[in-house]
């Protein structure tokens, strides 16, 4: 039986989310960075045509991963950051 997605770590549900979005899956990449207040930096990276879906119009896509991301590490009680990066 797989996990939930509220079971998952924000790092596989922002990878599983992403490749949900995206027309080359196997290019996406989540790295993480723990800075040292406690703040979580995750940092997504898609392929070079995939930046528009993963943004959306106005941002509103980016927005709503950001959202979901940060309850699920709210979870964990820690404070976190997407960066969307290319």
């Amino acid at each position: 039986m797989s996990s939930t997605p509220s079971a998952r770590t924000p790092e596989e549900l922002l990878e599983l989310l992403a490749k949900g979005l995206v027309d080359a899956p196997e290019q996406v990449s989540v790295e993480r960075f723990d800075e040292g207040d406690g703040t979580v930096v995750l940092e997504l990276s898609v392929g070079p045509g995939d930046y528009g879906k993963v943004i959306g119009r106005g941002g509103q896509t980016a927005k709503a991963l950001r959202t979901v991301v940060r309850a699920a590490a709210a979870k964990q009680t820690r404070r976190l950051v997407l960066d969307i990066v290319d």
